[in-house]
């Protein structure tokens, strides 16, 4: 028997019974390994015939047989079991149809319930906001209520000394008015008015008032003259955050619908992407800060260098020599325009700096830009602007350098620049005449009262000058010589 089914034999025997067993090799007679084993049986103590080892041999093999085969009943069922394993990873994968459509339903729904929420989100945002509209209407009108009431208060106590002053008199020492007063009744809830006196006076006498309450020019007459006095700052309000430490803040002078002189527009000119233009429709509006309408423009701007002009705001875009002109009330860019050579983006800026190389303004003759170009050598360069099209008019080249002022206006055709934008006691040092084409030196004080002034316009309509001081949006006004 060979070697290997000996040691089988060895082993079977052993798993029957066997407690020790010996196992020996050596080589026989002809010199081949022999392998010998002996078994101590409890039962035997010599070999069994050899007939009885053949049975035993017989029914290890049976049992052998019988072990082989349910290992391979045992390895098809675990086949078997990996079969339906791997089925049942691929049927949670893909799913019955049923499932895939019950699973989509209620993905549906759910995107449904989502929208609804977001809808729902977003009315309530509306609502929020027309809330705090009317919270803010509702305040001033508590405000300008509370004003009348006192001055109704002031005006009964004033009635009721004249009523005490009457019953303590004659009929002869009480004065007409006063005994016509006096039979009014001041108990009365209803009485609101008080007698008024009309006086005619001539319509040349007539002097229209701006906005804040300072008289202006005759109608049809621009009341044009040469600077010879700038008033001290008054201060309107402040910004709110560091955003405003410079900016710039108009009002048209010539209003178009539904704009009106009051209408007033800020731009808060800190960063690097400017594109919100706040607007207010009441001056009230606009001290208090809270914003009718907020633009978000197309394009962003760069500088404080933008005006407001016939209803349309006109500003330097970003990092270019383009003009552009964007219509407020339809939110367009209606036009936009390169100034030829012009300087940008901090090649000839104003002494205070902030890309302020191109200069929009707005005076009693139209529209300007003033900038300066590499042909000029940094001297100010004037040019009249068409504000439909924003085609150049007229240029004129001055021998004002323009990076040695801290700002520049105009007033009727005449241009006017800012000696310093942080000392407290600058002054007007610079005058040209655009119709004689001279320039003359001057010493006109002009206060910058918080040390920063990034910018100063002229509103031809108020006859002011509008500046933003370091937060502070100001005002000055201006005294004009005849001409």
């Amino acid at each position: 028997m060979p070697a290997v089914r000996l040691l089988l034999v060895a082993c079977l025997v052993w798993g029957l019974g066997a407690r020790t067993a010996q196992l020996r090799k050596a080589n026989d007679r002809s010199g081949r390994c022999q392998y010998t084993f002996s078994v101590a049986s409890p039962n035997e103590s010599s070999c069994p015939e050899q007939g009885q080892a053949t049975a035993t041999i017989q029914e290890l093999q049976r049992d052998s047989r019988a072990q082989r085969a349910d290992l391979e009943s045992a390895k098809a069922r675990l086949g078997s079991l990996e079969g339906l394993l791997h089925q049942l990873t691929l049927d949670k994968a893909a799913g019955p149809p049923g499932t895939q459509e019950g699973l989509q339903r209620e993905l549906d729904t759910l995107r449904r319930e989502r929208a609804q929420l977001e809808t729902a989100y977003g009315n309530l945002l509306q609502d929020k906001a027309a809330l705090e509209e009317e919270t803010r209407r509702l305040r001033e009108e508590n405000e300008d209520l509370a004003k009348r009431l006192e001055n109704s208060n002031q005006e009964v106590a004033r009635l009721r000394r004249v009523q005490c002053l009457q019953a303590h008199s004659t009929p002869q020492d009480v004065p007409p008015a006063s005994r016509e007063v006096s039979k009014w009744n001041v108990e009365a809830v209803n009485f609101q008015e008080l007698k008024s006196e009309l006086t005619e006076v001539p319509a040349s006498r007539i002097l229209k008032e701006s906005p804040s309450g300072h008289p202006r020019s005759e109608e049809g007459d621009p009341g044009c003259g040469e600077l010879v006095w700038v008033g001290e700052p008054r201060t309107l309000r402040r910004a709110e955050t560091i955003t405003g430490k410079y900016g710039v803040w108009m009002r048209d002078p010539k209003p178009v619908y539904p704009y009106t002189q009051e209408t007033t527009w800020r731009i808060d000119t800190v960063g690097t992407d400017i594109r919100q233009v706040f607007e207010y429709d009441l001056s009230s509006q606009f001290l208090q800060g809270y914003p009718s309408k907020v633009h978000m423009l197309p394009r962003p701007l760069e500088s404080t260098g933008a005006v407001i002009y016939q209803g349309s705001l006109y500003f330097q875009g970003a990092e270019s020599r383009t003009v552009i002109r964007y219509e407020l009330n339809t939110e367009t860019m209606k036009a936009e325009k390169e100034i030829p050579g012009a300087g940008y983006h901090g090649q000839f800026p104003y002494s205070w700096g902030g890309y302020t190389d191109i200069d929009l303004a707005v005076d009693e003759t139209g529209l300007w830009v003033i900038y300066s170009t590499q042909e000029a050598k940094g001297a100010i360069v004037l040019s009249k602007l068409n504000p439909e099209s924003l085609e150049l008019g007229q240029t004129w080249e001055t021998n004002i350098r323009k990076q040695s002022v801290a700002n520049a206006f105009i007033i009727c055709g005449h241009l006017y620049t800012v000696s310093s934008y942080s000392s407290p006691d600058a002054t007007i040092n610079f005058a040209y005449d655009t119709g004689t084409g001279r320039s003359r030196a001057l010493t006109i004080p002009f206060k910058n009262h918080y040390k920063y002034s990034s910018m100063v316009d002229y509103n031809p309509l108020e006859k002011q000058l509008f500046a933003w001081d370091n937060f502070n949006m100001v005002t000055y006004d201006v005294r004009l010589s005849k001409m």
